[in-house]
């Protein structure tokens, strides 16, 4: 008897020890994905715009470009300019800003206006010319004005597996990045 119960015992351990192994994987796995997802947006900011019908100049542009994620996993943090500028080339395939420019949302004070002028471009060829910041852009939605005070640019995302995010060059949990922490989401692409 005292076999059978010792049987029946060591049956009943092996399969808490499956099921709460296989609940860790679950976990595990549950957690790789939702890193998978992570998806990075961007904003700069600048005192001015100029522009013409090609390219749009942030006047004395900010000296670091803020990034932020969404559920599931928040990140957020701050690049500086040159990192930011790495960043357009350090991921491989499209999530990378070179060879798959982003969307992006310009949104820029005009005297006079109730509202701020908002113009959605897709952006490319980041440039610094002394202070400023110049891209080239395509225009998607709105009209660009040619010059205007206060700036913001909320750039679309890049995803993990590209340029930025936890896990890959500049930023995020387990890089020489800034780290993980712990809206606006742009416009389509």
């Amino acid at each position: 008897m005292t076999t059978r119960r010792n049987f029946i015992a060591a049956a009943a351990l092996m399969g808490a020890v499956a099921s709460l192994t296989s609940s860790l994987f679950l976990a595990e796995a549950k957690e790789e994905k939702a890193k998978e997802k992570v998806q990075l947006m961007f904003v700069q900011t600048a005192d001015d715009l100029k522009a013409d019908d090609k390219t749009l100049r942030l006047v004395n542009v900010g000296k670091q470009t803020l990034y932020f994620s969404d559920r599931p996993v928040r990140i957020a943090g701050h690049l500086t300019m040159p990192a930011y500028l790495d960043e357009w080339k350090a991921g491989e395939g499209p999530d990378n800003f070179a060879s798959d420019p982003p969307n992006a949302t310009l949104s820029v004070y005009e005297g006079g206006k109730a509202e701020n002028t908002l113009t959605v471009v897709e952006i490319s060829h980041p440039v610094i010319e002394g202070n400023d910041l110049v891209y080239n852009y395509k225009l998607i939605e709105g009209t660009m004005p040619k010059a205007g005070g206060a700036t913001a640019l909320f750039i679309d995302w890049v995803g993990a597996g590209g340029g930025v995010g936890a896990g890959f060059h500049g930023v995020g949990a387990g890089t020489r990045g800034v780290g993980l922490h712990g809206g606006y989401g742009g416009p389509a692409r």
